[in-house]
């Protein structure tokens, strides 16, 4: 296996992780009932996806 000449410095190191953070899910709003909801998925509070409904949700 290669060994490497010079120890990498903290900073180099970080340099190269910068990008390997979480990012948060992107949130937007239902259009039928208002509630927070993920992008690309059914309400879970009211069944709705692009203004049709997907899941019958009786409450």
């Amino acid at each position: 296996m290669a060994h490497p000449k010079r120890k990498l410095s903290k900073q180099r190191r970080d340099k190269r992780r910068t990008h390997d953070k979480v990012a948060l899910p992107q949130l937007s709003t239902c259009s039928n009932c208002g509630a927070t909801v993920m992008y690309h998925h059914v309400c879970p509070e009211c069944g709705y996806y692009r203004g049709r409904q997907i899941i019958n949700k009786t409450a």
